[in-house]
């Protein structure tokens, strides 16, 4: 059903614009966009989930990369987040934990969709989510 979330409950978007007006603190104005300022020079800083942290540690990362320094703690918020980088900067493992951070692991069903392009990329995104997931158990396809 359209609009239903998890559990019978539904979105309403009045909750939602104030949450939004509370995290960017601009309560009454109407913003497009906003540019977040805060940088992470480590993942341990993002307070991200132990397990999350486990496998981003064991799939190689010692320190995020820039984009990922600006781009995981907006995402873990609630926030719409658009980057823009060159390839193999971390934009994939970016949204991954960003996900991977927000599901609720009681429940057993699909919380999140990713649509890719290609199929290359799509595969792409299930190895890293895989990966980054693994200490968490979390269940990934690629659907193509």
């Amino acid at each position: 059903m359209a609009g239903m979330a998890a559990e019978g409950t539904q979105y309403d978007p009045r909750q939602f614009d104030s949450k939004m007006n509370a995290i960017l603190g601009e309560e009454g104005e109407e913003t497009f966009y906003t540019i977040s300022d805060e940088v992470c020079d480590s993942f341990d800083g993002m307070e991200l989930k132990p397990d999350l942290l486990r496998g981003i540690y064991a799939y190689g990362f010692e320190k995020p990369s820039a984009i990922q320094q600006r781009g995981i703690v907006p995402f873990i918020k609630g926030l719409d987040v658009i980057q823009q980088a060159q390839s193999g900067t971390g934009k994939t493992a970016t949204f991954c934990s960003g996900v991977l951070q927000q599901l609720d692991y009681t429940l057993v069903q699909c919380q999140a969709l990713v649509l890719a392009p290609t199929r290359e990329l799509a595969q792409q995104i299930e190895k890293v989510m895989r990966a980054l997931g693994d200490y968490l158990g979390v269940k990934v396809h690629a659907c193509v």
